[in-house]
């Protein structure tokens, strides 16, 4: 029986909460607790994210090579990998180990987030996507309330564990809404030819954009709350900073979606990711709390958007191979962000400042928006009738 869009939905957006927003982003707001315990220092830190997005791009390259026979079991095996990685970061006390999970994890959140973005996609308005990507920002939220509460009852263990277990509620709400789900059916195209040149020049054009900010916003990702502690004594601003990076990114898709349908997706992904540079920058230009918190906000309001961006744009000029086209832009994105966090350790523990790390991601993701205009002419465009 085909289930309700609502109870999918609500599904999907339970997947990227547990995938995303806790199995990848929960090291974000834990980082510098676990730091303040001298478990690893700034390096050992960039090895273990670069770890993560390592899985993270294994996983996304390996879907656009293999044909998927069953989705929902191939989603259900990533779940389950994700809530036990995220358990098992407070069970295991080795730097080995913990290299170990955060792979797993990030190949389960690749795993996740392209199989789950395929189901939706085959079912959901341009508009309800964007409130299934903000799943992302909601499970931002949660962590960064999550932590200060679970730190206040015990240490790290209790927090990686605690969130092991909201990521095991929340992926039984995302199995009932997803579980079993067919594929949808198949889109015809009628306008755009894959081995087109145009075709072509659009996809490399966004394949490099996305990995420039990749490889740029992960630098935030990672060192953002650590940053910010480093420079106010507020307690919890850590927790506080990356809650206002959740509260920015739960609408934020719902927003540029509706924004691309007005302006364009080129133009919106050009004007997110100029924001965004402002955001990586900016705290550290001028430090202060309140740059801190601008900061925070400019970074959530962009980093999903971006990426439900991207992905839309790749299922504008793809729309029969969704998922092989979501996975290779993924990779792309993935790649970045295994180089990001390895750059950013070395020079964070070169020198022991972050500015050097954070104006160069703002470079590279500055980089990446310029290269959209420039590289997506608008007579390609224009030729193959989609988006702006």
């Amino acid at each position: 029986m085909r289930k309700p869009t609502l109870i999918v939905l609500l599904g999907g957006i339970a997947a990227m909460m547990v995938a995303m927003g806790i199995g990848r982003f929960a090291f974000t707001p834990i980082l510098p607790i676990m730091m303040e315990h001298h478990l690893f220092s700034a390096t050992g830190a960039g090895y273990l994210a670069s770890s993560n997005y390592l899985g993270y791009l294994l996983g996304a390259f390996v879907l656009t090579l293999v044909q998927v026979k069953n989705r929902s079991m191939l989603l259900f095996v990533g779940l389950i990998i994700s809530i036990a990685t995220t358990w098992g970061m407070g069970e295991f006390h080795s730097l080995e180990l913990w290299l170990l999970l955060r792979f797993l994890s990030g190949l389960a959140s690749a795993v996740v987030f392209v199989i789950a973005s395929s189901m939706i996609m085959d079912r959901v308005t341009s508009m309800q996507a964007g409130i299934f990507y903000g799943g992302v920002g909601a499970g931002v939220f949660l962590t960064g309330i999550s932590v200060p509460l679970l730190a206040h009852n015990g240490a790290w263990i209790d927090i990686w564990k605690g969130l092991g277990l909201i990521s095991l509620i929340l992926g039984l709400v995302s199995w009932y809404g997803l579980g079993g789900i067919q594929k949808g059916a198949k889109l015809v195209s009628t306008t755009n030819n894959p081995t087109s040149p145009a075709i072509r020049r659009i996809l490399i054009c966004l394949t490099i954009a996305y990995g420039l900010e990749g490889l740029g916003y992960i630098v935030t990702g990672t060192y953002l709350v650590a940053y910010a502690k480093s420079v106010s004594s507020i307690p919890n601003i850590a927790s506080l900073s990356w809650m206002l990076v959740g509260i920015a990114a739960a609408p934020s898709c719902v927003i540029w979606s509706m924004l691309s349908s007005q302006w364009g997706k080129k133009w919106m992904l050009t004007v997110a990711m100029l924001l965004q540079s402002i955001g990586i920058a900016l705290p550290v230009v001028s430090p202060s709390k309140a740059s801190i918190f601008v900061g925070a906000i400019l970074f959530g309001a962009t980093f999903m958007g971006i990426t439900m961006l991207f992905v839309a744009y790749a299922k504008d000029i793809y729309p029969q191979n969704n998922r092989r086209i979501i996975g290779l832009l993924t990779t792309s994105f993935g790649l970045g962000q295994i180089i990001g966090p390895l750059i950013a350790g070395h020079l964070i523990s070169g020198n022991g400042s972050y500015l050097t790390a954070l104006i160069g991601a703002a470079l590279i993701v500055f980089l990446g928006a310029m290269s959209l205009p420039l590289g997506i002419g608008s007579a390609d465009r224009q030729r193959l009738k989609i988006a702006r």
